[in-house]
């Protein structure tokens, strides 16, 4: 017996105007704990294509690479021994359908860490429409190898310090833990850039970002949910400014009715500023609505959790093979990766 899916935002009224309806799914989801070796990235894939349209595709994955009749994986894909060339005629059945969005997740934390202390929070954090934080977030990333253990024992120190609990006061300890491993890393020399970055990190304004968090003001997005923004780039790209975005998405507990409300009216802030919609500051949202479904019932779901494992499972084609799919305002370090993987044989052990 199925439970009933829980949360999105479905469209009250029928969606006027030009509208593209697309089906999502994820890959690497590891609720808060962003710090798992096993999945150091996140991946969010969409795809614009007809229920009939997926059924076709999955109907000739299964008769022409000889797949089982049960719901797709992408780690029994990539263990077919024809999985080479399935992957290559899945990515050109794609091609022009499809999209990807990747999350470093470190780099994700070292985002929020910029995006809280040093800026004031707000649901546009991660996106497109807070560029003019990402350089000092790159800088600290890239500073980050001189480091060694530090650098891992300052992004716990954060996770740990932002981990609310309702109604608890904040943490003093933690938030000196927080600013102990800051020091620690200041001390190792990392540069006159991420220092610039770490010395800006000042506890009276972490201890008002935390007294907000505790008092559950909602215009702080959840500080350690990168599907919030991964979301947002989502629709953003597939709206391009022309149109707005119905969303069919996997379930998934982190897409709150009220997140996505929130969501939502800073998409359309960000479209009634932007050159094209700056004569109409009531522009609609981009995004639509959000109606959760089952992947099990819905095939374009299955299409787009397919791609979003193989760009998680083999990150070696993300600046290869799957270029064309995936979104240049990633959270990611935009540097080009240092090489592809040899093969696909390397992969195919993994779950």
């Amino acid at each position: 017996m199925r439970l009933p899916l829980q949360g999105g935002l479905p469209p009250v009224d029928a969606v006027a105007g030009a509208v593209v309806e697309i089906a999502c799914d994820e890959s690497g989801f590891s609720g808060t704990n962003l710090l798992d070796p096993a999945t150091p990235v996140i991946t969010h894939a969409s795809v614009d294509l007809r229920v009939g349209e997926a059924v076709g595709l999955i109907a000739a994955l299964r008769s022409g690479y000889r797949f089982s009749p049960n719901e797709f994986k992408s780690g029994q894909f990539l263990r077919s021994p024809k999985a080479g060339e399935a992957l290559e005629w899945f990515l050109a059945a794609l091609r022009g359908r499809a999209h990807v969005h990747l999350v470093d997740k470190e780099y994700f934390l070292v985002t929020r860490i910029v995006d809280l202390f040093l800026a004031e929070p707000s649901y546009a954090a991660g996106t497109r429409l807070t560029q003019d934080q990402r350089p000092a977030a790159l800088a600290l990333y890239r500073a980050r190898r001189p480091a060694g253990s530090d650098w891992g024992i300052f992004l716990a120190a954060f996770v740990e310090l932002v981990r609310t609990k309702r109604r608890r006061p904040p943490d003093r300890r933690a938030l000196e833990r927080f600013f102990h491993a800051r020091d620690a890393l200041v001390r190792d020399g990392l540069g006159a850039q991420a220092e610039g970055v770490l010395h800006g990190l000042g506890r009276t304004r972490a201890w008002a970002v935390l007294t907000r968090l505790r008092d559950e003001d909602r215009s702080i997005p959840p500080p350690l949910e990168p599907m919030l923004p991964a979301l947002a780039e989502t629709v953003l790209f597939w709206s391009g400014g022309q149109r707005r975005v119905l969303v069919i998405h996997d379930e998934q507990s982190a897409l709150t009715a009220g997140r996505l409300r929130r969501l939502q009216q800073v998409l359309a802030d960000g479209a009634a500023s932007s050159p094209a919609g700056a004569s109409s500051p009531a522009r609609l949202s981009p995004l639509a609505g959000l109606v959760m479904a089952d992947s099990r019932d819905d095939p374009r779901i299955q299409v787009a959790d397919l791609l979003a494992g193989m760009a998680r499972r083999l990150p070696g084609i993300v600046d290869g093979p799957l270029q064309p799919f995936l979104s240049p305002t990633s959270l990611r370090d935009p540097a080009p990766s240092i090489g592809l993987h040899s093969s696909l044989g390397n992969n195919r052990r993994h779950d």
